[in-house]
């Protein structure tokens, strides 16, 4: 049976407490997790926090973004070992994970080697009384040991969309990935060993969240920051801790993410753009769309061609080059999404494809598969269209003005990402600025130039990463003053 261990200090730390991981492909038992009790989070806090002042916290600039490099080419070098890792636990297609999850893992690396090698500072020039004058300048310091718990739908992406920045900034860090998917964290060790990155730099910790590893890494008060992506009500939770010492959070949270299609909208662009927004990852990405709102005079078109789309999506197995959606993470996942499919009924909602739980062959059949599902007929105060479902699902409804599709858009506790359709440029500059989130795409989904901002307004998130933004998270500014 595969064993899945902590790495702490450079080393593969097993427990006496172990948790069954199983695929959501057919809900076989694929391997046994280590789970972190306090003394394992502790010594990879204390390894992190020695790691500092060790041979790492001593490289310059130049030589941490070599490194960090090798890293990046180690792990294209070891794509298949890290495909199959990712797809067994999330049992996502290896079409989607080989395309996005495994190369955008190592390519964060090399991006943020490149934003810091290239990150200008201020300096001034200020007058003084006895006219020789001072210079002001400022410098980046590491802020410290970063706390980094991740999310289970794109588990390696995330992870180092968070760990890349940091390394790249000079701190260490201790990672808890999700229990449910907490394989290419583990074998990430492997190549920051491979690749000579000093013991403690790097440390991953298993577990669940209450009394658990993540727990006693967010209240641990060796660590200085914490970064987070996943649920509003944990990241409420992580934000509480953090404010015991008063350190410095970044949350990327919920989302309950609106497509407005106007009238004039090119119909292949939207339908294309949204079927993926709905129904890529199994709708398990916090892009990802929910509610989509389509001006009356092209909504049974829309509608129509959206239940077409759907129809023809293909779910299979990762090894399936043919497959496009894969299961739900995990059975727990799909009775919440379950019990969505059942509420949307209950409260009125015409069921346009999907609803249920697809017949699958042999042992698949005990996977976490649920359908595609569209729905039109409810009204905005219906619970699939204000809460988040996280999963493959959208509902569908008519709007007459564009006033009254902002407010419907807004009327939101979340506000991460919104897309925009329309072939009119002024309407789409305009509405982009309207609307209360902190991302927008305009005739476009998931389109990602990762030197721009990323993050969410109102209950989706605290702060912004990506490009020179992430360095204001993983990073202090000092001022120098000198006089002359």
């Amino acid at each position: 049976m595969k064993q899945i261990l902590n790495f702490i200090n450079g080393q593969f730390v097993a427990t006496g407490k172990l948790f069954d991981k199983r695929t959501p492909i057919d809900n076989s038992l694929i391997g046994q997790v280590h789970e972190a009790g306090k003394a394992e989070v502790d010594a990879a806090v204390d390894a992190a926090r020695a790691a500092l002042h060790g041979p790492w916290g001593k490289m310059t600039v130049a030589e941490r973004t070599d490194i960090l490099t090798k890293v990046a080419d180690e792990i294209t070098r070891r794509f298949d070992e890290f495909l199959e890792a990712e797809c067994a636990d999330t049992g996502k297609p290896k079409s989607l994970a080989s395309h996005i999850d495994i190369p955008r893992g190592a390519a964060n690396f090399k991006i943020f080697a490149d934003v810091i090698k290239n990150a200008p500072t201020e300096f001034f020039e200020m007058a003084t009384p006895d006219g020789k004058g001072a210079l002001n300048y400022a410098v980046r310091r590491p802020v410290g040991v970063v706390g980094v718990v991740c999310p289970w739908n794109l588990p390696l992406l995330l992870m180092t969309w968070k760990v890349g920045p940091a390394l790249a900034c000079g701190n260490t860090v201790v990672v808890k990935p999700s229990e449910e998917t907490p394989s290419t964290a583990t074998l990430l060790g492997e190549v920051m060993n491979a690749c000579g990155v000093p013991p403690g730099v790097y440390n991953v910790v298993h577990g669940f969240g209450p009394n658990s590893a993540g727990e006693f890494l967010t209240t641990n008060q060796g660590v200085n920051a914490i970064t987070f992506t996943g649920e509003t009500r944990t990241g409420a939770a992580i934000m509480r801790a953090a404010a015991d010492g008063a350190r410095p959070v970044s949350l990327e949270m919920g989302g309950k993410n609106p497509a407005i299609v106007f009238a004039d909208a090119n119909l292949d662009v939207a339908i294309e753009a949204i079927i993926r927004s709905c129904f890529s990852n199994c709708g398990q990405v916090c892009l990802g769309t929910e509610r989509v709102y389509v001006e009356r005079p092209l909504f049974d078109a829309f509608v129509a061609r959206l239940k077409e789309g759907a129809e023809k999506l293909k779910l299979g197995v990762p090894s399936d080059p043919a497959a496009n959606m894969g299961p739900l993470v995990s059975h727990e996942h799909r009775n919440k999404v379950l019990s969505y499919y059942k509420k949307a009924v209950e409260q009125g909602a015409t069921v346009v494809t999907g609803g249920g739980v697809p017949a699958m062959p042999g042992e698949l059949a005990n996977g976490a598969w649920v359908q595609p599902t569209i729905w039109t007929g409810l009204g905005d105060d219906a619970a699939v269209v204000r809460e988040e479902i996280f999963g493959p699902c959208t509902t569908v409804m008519p709007f007459d003005s564009e006033d009254e599709v902002i407010r419907r858009a807004n009327d939101t506790t979340y506000g991460l990402a919104a897309s925009v359709f329309t072939q009119d440029v002024t309407r789409a500059h305009r509405v982009a600025g309207q609307l209360e989130t902190g991302l927008v795409w305009v005739n476009s989904w998931f389109l990602r130039d990762l030197r721009t901002p990323f993050g969410g307004a109102k209950q989706s998130g605290i702060g912004r990463e990506g490009g020179v933004h992430s360095l204001e998270f993983y990073t202090e500014l000092k001022n120098i003053c000198v006089k002359l």
